[in-house]
């Protein structure tokens, strides 16, 4: 994979700055739902553990300075920094293929790289759910926030990409006080409820079983019961009692997970939404249960990646399976109302850019040392300005040696810090120094 050919101008205001051979670049690797069918992207989500397992392998390369991976329903992502892109991205790209037990030709050219500004604008997209299946959906900032935990935890993160977090968790936040993109928040829970109403006309008398308790599996009760939904609600999770407390919460009854294939029996819809690597519901399972259902239909919606409901079901009459991409068209009806507040929220991004690659770039040396002198200076000579009056008749010469101590006291106090700056050891890492000085003489821009 080549890397792009040139980094991406913020606004063409925003040059990148001649940087140190110390300030590695900003890259960001990965597939999204635009650029990968879920065929695709099941094949490629990561568990927590494969993440954590990559992380520790990443970390050991020569080539990487820091990394975060982002695996979500709609994107695998690896951001990071180096001073060596082109060994970097092709270690990413082994390790998501080792990982997988999958040859990289299979998934490289549904890939995209970005670098510089681009990369920081991408994951600031990401994190306003700007980026997402769903504008405004309000799951992305918590899974992003949760891959940022992990990536701490194991010591993946340094002074750089902690900063862009940060500074994209603040800018997602001005995103949602700010704009109106979460309002009638549209979910991929929601989209799927929305779904089983086109299918059905009214979810009235409908019997609906829910495979997974967890958070989409909430947010979709939480719409059927908006829909009025009023038939039976059957939740089944591996946990039996995370199950009973969701199913008691919304009136339902919880079964556990070898119950599934019974309860098939008597539900019209099942929405599924676990974590499953494996196909929770398969062919073998269904096919003889459509025979007792006696010719009525049974609509399986599943929401989850990689796929809990076998595709091979929609073979079977009368059985329908619509997966995660099949909810794009649902999806669309509701994005338009969202455009005028999409340029909102993409101006409070530009902001938030800004004052990070302003940050970003002070993490040079140069920039820093002729802040810090100019500061210590204005200090200096304001308090000489003060205590000239205090003095009496000064000749000219008087004053002019004084300003020169003055100047002196600035220059050798800076000497050895200044010095430290410039070498803080072969293996230290500079800018992890430059911003603590940035901290301590408050030179900070936000």
């Amino acid at each position: 994979m080549n890397l792009p050919d040139g980094k991406e101008n913020f606004g063409n205001e925003m040059p990148m700055a001649q940087k140190t051979e110390a300030l590695p670049e900003i890259f960001l690797i990965g597939l999204n739902h635009v650029s990968a069918p879920v065929e695709l992207r099941e094949c490629l989500a990561f568990s927590t553990e494969q993440s954590e397992t990559a992380l520790g392998e990443l970390k050991k390369s020569t080539a990487i300075k820091e990394i975060l991976i982002i695996s979500t329903c709609n994107r695998v992502e690896f951001l990071f920094t180096s001073l060596f892109p082109e060994e970097a991205v092709q270690t990413v790209i082994q390790r998501l293929s080792d990982t997988k037990a999958i040859p990289s030709h299979r998934f490289e050219p549904a890939m995209y790289i970005h670098s510089g500004n681009a990369a920081v604008r991408h994951v600031f997209r990401v994190a306003a759910s700007l980026d997402s299946m769903i504008v405004g959906e309000p799951q992305i900032l918590g899974q992003i926030k949760e891959a940022y935990r992990l990536a701490v935890n194991n010591k993946a993160t340094g002074v750089v990409l902690n900063r862009m977090l940060h500074k994209a968790f603040s800018t997602a936040k001005r995103v949602r006080s700010e704009t109106g993109i979460g309002d009638r928040a549209i979910s991929i829970s929601y989209a799927a409820v929305e779904l089983a109403k086109k299918i059905f006309g009214s979810l009235d008398e409908k019997t609906v079983l829910l495979v997974g308790a967890g958070e989409m599996a909430e947010l979709a009760v939480e719409h059927l019961h908006r829909n009025r939904a009023s038939g039976n609600l059957y939740v089944a999770n591996r946990t039996f009692e995370v199950g009973v407390d969701l199913a008691r919460r919304f009136s339902g009854e919880a079964i556990r997970f070898e119950e599934i294939g019974a309860s098939l029996t008597r539900a019209d819809i099942i929405i599924s939404s676990t974590g499953s690597p494996e196909y929770v519901i398969s062919q073998g399972l269904v096919r003889p249960i459509m025979r007792k259902r006696r010719n009525r239909p049974l609509f399986f919606i599943d929401i989850a990646v990689p796929r809990d409901i076998d595709p091979d079901i929609n073979r079977l009459e009368n059985a329908y399976v619509y997966d995660i991409d099949d909810l794009q068209g649902v999806i669309e009806e509701n994005i338009s109302s969202r455009q005028n507040e999409s340029v909102k929220a993409e101006r409070i991004i530009d902001e938030g850019i800004i004052r990070f690659r302003r940050w970003y770039d002070s993490l040079d040396v140069v920039p820093t040392i002729k802040q810090i002198r100019g500061k210590l200076t204005t200090i200096a000579e304001a308090e000489l300005a003060k205590t000239l009056p205090s003095m009496g008749q000064l000749s000219d010469e008087d004053v002019e040696a004084l300003k020169k101590m003055v100047e002196s006291i600035v220059n050798k106090s800076l000497h050895d810090p200044i010095l430290f700056l410039k070498n803080p050891g072969a293996h230290r890492d500079k800018s992890l120094y430059i911003d603590v000085f940035r901290k301590i003489f408050n030179l900070e821009d936000d």
